[in-house]
């Protein structure tokens, strides 16, 4: 069951790419999929428990989240169209049942977090919940992305079974999770924090979704989002005052996962307790938002 209370309604770097040829069919309609995309992001990764409930599950840098509970499973994140097996051979491997997941969410509504979001739907059954400023993308496969669309579909649109606002809770089981809007990088753009815990500590943790640029037009050049200089700075400050324990990412190189992790190691949650590198990271970010603002300016 999906608990949302009342008085929160259910309701990286920057992809400069010219559409291929490389096309696949999906119930009458053509989805493109951007052919030039990082061999990063279809490699493959071992599964390993972060913390607590916490998996990820997704490949070596399009970062997946499993979270599981006594009434089933959330996956945050899908990957690449051709990620489908991976995450389900992942979530295999942990010792779980794909068809246990009950809640699919993103991060953000980019066909690089939503390409296989249709296809485990359809496996899983599973509900879609989605910030409500990104449900008109991911109804689209993406075509009005303001960056990134141009009219085309880029992965199989989707209509969400609910629509979250700021500060939206989704419970499941003894789990709860907290939307966080984060706009700017999509318009829908958001964050979750949820407590995950073991035998010997409770961890607070933040999966972020890092507010990089991914126009390369002027801010007062990007029509379709008007409020786009607005957004970036909200959420800039927005993110520089959240606490917690663990911070992760909607990729893996945004939290350098594989600095901090190796195949090999063994459950280790203090290797995600790194705040120095969250403050880092919102610093360069935040160098980028004002070089951007400045050339707008102009």
């Amino acid at each position: 069951m999906i608990s949302i209370p009342l008085k929160y309604p259910i309701c990286a770097l920057i992809i400069c790419f010219a559409i291929s040829t490389f096309c696949f069919k999906s119930t009458a309609q053509t989805i493109v999929e951007p052919k030039d995309t990082p061999a990063e992001w279809s490699k493959p990764y071992p599964p390993f428990r972060i913390a607590g409930n916490l998996y990820y599950v997704g490949t070596y840098d399009l970062a997946c989240y499993l979270v599981v509970t006594e009434k089933g499973n959330i996956l945050i994140n899908t990957g690449l169209a051709n990620s489908k097996q991976i995450i389900s051979n992942n979530i295999k491997t942990l010792g779980f049942k794909l068809t246990d997941t009950k809640i699919l969410l993103t991060t953000q509504a980019h066909y690089d977090h939503m390409g296989a979001m249709a296809a485990l739907k359809k496996v899983t059954g599973a509900k879609v919940l989605v910030n409500a400023k990104d449900a008109q993308v991911m109804k689209d496969g993406g075509s009005s992305d303001y960056a990134l669309g141009n009219g085309v579909k880029t992965y199989v649109p989707l209509n969400p079974d609910g629509l979250l606002r700021d500060k939206a809770v989704i419970g499941l089981g003894s789990t709860k999770l907290v939307m966080l809007d984060h706009p700017g990088h999509t318009k829908g753009s958001c964050s979750f924090m949820l407590e995950v815990k073991d035998k010997a500590k409770t961890y607070k943790v933040l999966i972020a979704n890092m507010p990089s640029i991914v126009t390369d037009k002027k801010f007062n050049e990007v029509d379709t989002y008007k409020n786009i200089e607005k957004d970036y700075a909200y959420t800039l400050k927005a993110m520089k005052a959240l606490s917690f324990d663990i911070w992760l990412a909607s990729h893996a190189s945004q939290f350098n996962l594989h600095q901090k992790h190796q195949p090999t190691d063994s459950y280790n949650p203090t290797a995600f307790v790194d705040k120095k590198g969250y403050d880092k990271a919102l610093t360069d970010l935040q160098l980028a938002f004002d070089k951007k603002v400045k050339e707008t300016s102009k």
